[in-house]
């Protein structure tokens, strides 16, 4: 699988900011186009988890996380929730890849019935109809019989449920080392090169 130019990283408010955060910053090292959608509980989420003060003003979000992380002039751009003009929003402007990091339950709700009532739910219709690649990345605990019957009729529509649910055999010293596992299986399956994690059976860096 080649590695994708452009790729669309959507936060929902579920707990796990932090993972949608780092897998944009990886991809913006790996000279990767990062189209961002931050939702409403989103935006609470990421105040309450991380020290970070992301404008809710698309455009001002746009600057802060490109100084951020370093990106190229116009390798981030931010929609805000009702930008139907943006890309991301047809199946002719969309990327081939499409993650939602972290995806709260409501939002697996809203993918699963075909929801469009805002940017986030349209991007991932337009990938879900156009049998594009889409990674949806839940954080919730347990699951309730609602949420795991979402999470079925998504893979069977072609989705990839790759739970936030780091593993330990690699020794985490650290809980960004934890946020790194889950990011690292991510970049593997949009076949972007990373160095955070070895493969099963590769020693270690």
């Amino acid at each position: 699988m080649s590695a994708p130019t452009q790729v669309t990283v959507a936060l929902t408010g579920a707990s796990g900011a932090q993972y949608g955060l780092r897998l944009i910053q990886c991809l913006v090292a790996a000279d990767v186009g990062v189209y961002v959608m931050v939702s409403k509980a989103a935006q609470v989420v990421v105040a309450t988890e991380t020290e970070l003060s992301l404008p809710a003003d698309s455009t001002k979000a746009e600057a802060y996380l490109s100084e951020l992380y370093g990106a190229g002039p116009g390798q981030i751009r931010v929609f805000s929730r009702e930008q139907w003009m943006a890309p991301v929003a047809s199946g002719s402007g969309s990327p081939s890849a499409t993650v939602v990091c972290p995806c709260s339950t409501g939002s697996l709700s809203a993918f699963a019935t075909g929801a469009s009532n805002n940017l986030i739910e349209r991007a991932v219709d337009v990938a879900l109809k156009e049998r594009r690649q889409l990674i949806l990345v839940p954080r919730e605990a347990p699951y309730s019989e609602i949420h795991l019957e979402n999470m079925l009729r998504l893979t069977r529509m072609g989705a990839v449920i790759l739970p936030a649910s780091p593993g330990f055999y690699q020794k985490p010293q650290s809980v960004e080392a934890m946020i790194d596992f889950v990011v690292a299986r991510i970049l593997d399956h949009l076949g972007v090169a990373q160095t955070l994690l070895p493969r099963w059976g590769e020693p270690s860096a």
